[in-house]
């Protein structure tokens, strides 16, 4: 394989009262991306940003640890690394006025590629109440 991946999958949650610290601690894992809406953060580049936060963020990719052209090895390593399916998350985003979704980057360029979400992927990230957007370039 060439060292562009086709495919990965970032979760993200977002919302106006993220908390990062809180959902580094829940997770146990360290995020890739982590903004608090009114404050000043770190960009992707590693530079100090220009503005404040517009919105909450925390996001944690599969991009650095899965090697492959096909999404849900993706979607299942994140699954996995930040245990979604464990009880009470569905009540926990409620009531902290977030939401969560997994970004999944789709290259498309041959334009016949076929993004492989599960149907027990989509039950999962339904379950407790996100969504998937693929964001596809052709």
């Amino acid at each position: 394989m060439n060292d562009h991946q086709r495919a990965h999958a970032t979760f993200h949650v977002t919302g106006d009262s993220v908390t990062p610290a809180f959902w580094t601690d829940y997770f146990g894992v360290k995020p890739d991306t982590a903004i608090t809406k009114g404050e000043h953060f770190t960009t992707p580049s590693g530079r100090p940003s220009r503005a404040p936060g517009r919105v909450g963020l925390w996001g944690v990719g599969s991009k650095s640890f899965v090697r492959s052209d096909q999404l849900e090895p993706h979607l299942r390593y994140l699954i996995e690394r930040l245990n979604l399916s464990r009880p009470g998350l569905r009540e926990l985003i409620e009531r902290k006025c977030v939401k969560v979704r997994f970004w999944c980057y789709w290259d498309n360029e041959t334009g016949n590629r076929v993004p492989d979400v599960p149907d027990d992927v989509r039950a999962m990230i339904e379950a407790i109440g996100g969504t998937i957007e693929i964001d596809e370039y052709r």
